[in-house]
């Protein structure tokens, strides 16, 4: 009777741990403008903009500090559009268009007054300060459910972890530089197998995104 008891709780806690593995990577939505397609076909050089990034906590950690949860999420940010870069570096053969060096892009929004406040100002201005066709932004969103959150929201950020710790969305934009329409937009929420390094996290969101991204060959 006990061995009977065991495997009706081993099915039953398989059954939901797939049911939610499926529930969080099937959560996908794209949006592609009519105008798509068209536009594209005149982009020569793409920006990536920092992302804004959020990291909150379902139990706000021990010695919590505000100053210290705002360095982090601005590192994510910063980090984020750094392995971005770098991945569509590494794989630039299979893309339509050149993409902006970010150290440029970030030294030129320093120039243009505009790093670190991007929701002020239009996508059409960011990318004519940019001088590109065009301009990849968006946001993720971390919840940490572990109560060691904030070390590993520090670990995803410097690197360092890994482990299953909580959940995430991505959403990716690509904007048209000369007007500033939204062209594409790509949502995913990230199950909570979350891995060690910020380059590791960019890694496994483009491979969900690669199938679907405009600029690829």
């Amino acid at each position: 009777m006990k061995n009977l008891t065991l495997l009706v709780i081993f099915i039953l806690t398989s059954t939901l741990a797939s049911a939610q593995v499926m529930m969080g990577e099937g959560a996908k939505q794209i949006f592609a403008s009519p105008q798509l397609k068209t536009e594209i076909s005149q982009h020569k050089t793409v920006a990536i903009l920092p992302f804004a990034a959020k990291i909150t906590y379902r139990k706000q950690p021990k010695n919590y500090s505000a100053d210290s949860h705002q360095e982090q999420e601005e590192n994510l940010a910063k980090n984020i559009q750094g392995s971005m870069y770098t991945y569509l570096l590494r794989k630039a053969k299979n893309y339509s268009v050149t993409f902006q060096d970010v150290e440029k892009t970030n030294i030129l929004l320093k120039k243009a007054g505009m790093y670190g406040k991007l929701d002020e100002f239009t996508r059409q201005e960011i990318a004519q300060a940019l001088g590109v066709d065009a301009v990849i932004g968006g946001k993720f969103d971390m919840e940490q459910t572990r109560s060691d959150g904030a070390a590993f929201a520090t670990a995803v950020v410097f690197g360092g972890y890994a482990g299953k710790t909580g959940s995430g969305s991505l959403t990716m934009t690509i904007h048209n530089g000369r007007d500033g329409e939204l062209l594409w937009r790509f949502f995913k929420t990230m199950d909570d197998d979350f891995t060690s390094s910020t380059d590791d996290l960019v890694e496994r969101m483009m491979r969900k995104v690669s199938r679907n991204f405009p600029y690829t060959l």
